[in-house]
């Protein structure tokens, strides 16, 4: 979950990257989290462009803002320097906050917290469009799991209309086996130090038990859960998955598809899955060579 072991690569990449980036649209969509990454470090409190726009209108065919939440340890201009600019380009009005910080670092605080504040922020974002109820959700990895407990226990029943989660952390994580490892030797306590939020993601953990006691999938909310059989850090992948959701795997239809759970939210198949998911239509998923970590 940690970004900063992705930096070097991301210097390494910037020039043979930003070839590969659009120069037709409006907004760039950056096609990489190792150059999404690179501006995240150089701009902690940076946008994505074309999103948080407040001139932004809604239409017909897009009728709600749709809002961006990040995972742990990222920022929103580290993970949706490519989903954001992209939605934004077809239309829809895009929002994403930086959230949970913990020692100065993003998304690592109490879950429970980081789901209040996204409670805030939806009511900010909604009180920009008058007599629009409800969101839609897009989150990553972490963001893709929290707000399911804002769903659940804070009222975002009724005013979130779909959550989309990409590569998230529902059933919590062994972290390739990590987690499990740390019990046996009882050294949890230290992944708690680094940050609430690890020690909560840990398959098993008290947070991810109370999250699924009952529905996973309560109310009228549409839930569709995206994943990547590369991910190593939700492990297995399948761990990204809901009973009473909808399941989407990256790689069914596409071998070519090799991104892992940091580049997964910079995928354009994943994209195109996300903008069909939100609009309803059917655009032809591109199947393009993605690597794993550029």
């Amino acid at each position: 979950m940690s970004i900063r072991r992705y930096a070097a690569a991301a210097t390494c990449a910037v020039v043979a990257l930003m070839a590969g980036a659009s120069s037709a649209s409006a907004y760039t969509v950056t096609p990489s989290f190792a150059l999404g990454l690179s501006f995240g470090l150089a701009d902690p409190n940076g946008t994505p462009p074309g999103v948080n726009r407040d001139d932004c209108k809604l239409t017909a065919a897009k009728p709600r803002p749709v809002i961006l939440v990040h995972g742990t340890t990222e920022n929103r201009l580290a993970n949706w320097s490519g989903l954001g600019p992209r939605l934004a380009n077809e239309g829809f009005c895009v929002f994403a906050p930086n959230y949970g910080y913990y020692n100065n670092i993003p998304a690592l605080n109490y879950i429970e917290q980081n789901a209040a504040e996204l409670s805030a922020y939806v009511d900010s974002v909604l009180a920009k469009y008058p007599g629009v109820t409800k969101v839609d959700l897009v989150g990553h990895s972490q963001g893709g799991m929290m707000p399911r407990y804002y769903i659940k226990f804070l009222g975002g029943q009724n005013k979130v209309n779909r959550l989309i989660g990409l590569a998230p952390s529902n059933q919590g994580t062994t972290l390739s086996g990590i987690a499990n490892l740390a019990k046996v030797f009882g050294i949890t306590g230290i992944v708690e130090q680094v940050g609430p939020a690890f020690a909560q993601q840990i398959k098993g953990s008290a947070f991810i038990t109370n999250l699924n006691a009952g529905d996973p999938t309560p109310f009228s909310v549409k839930y569709d859960m995206l994943a990547t059989n590369g991910d190593q850090v939700v492990t297995p992948y399948t761990s990204a998955y809901l009973p009473g959701g909808t399941a989407w795997t990256a790689q069914n239809g596409c071998i070519l598809e090799a991104s892992e759970h940091l580049q997964f939210s910079y995928s354009a198949r994943v994209h195109t899955k996300v903008m069909n998911l939100l609009d309803g239509r059917n655009r032809a998923l591109p199947c393009n060579l993605v690597l794993p970590y550029v």
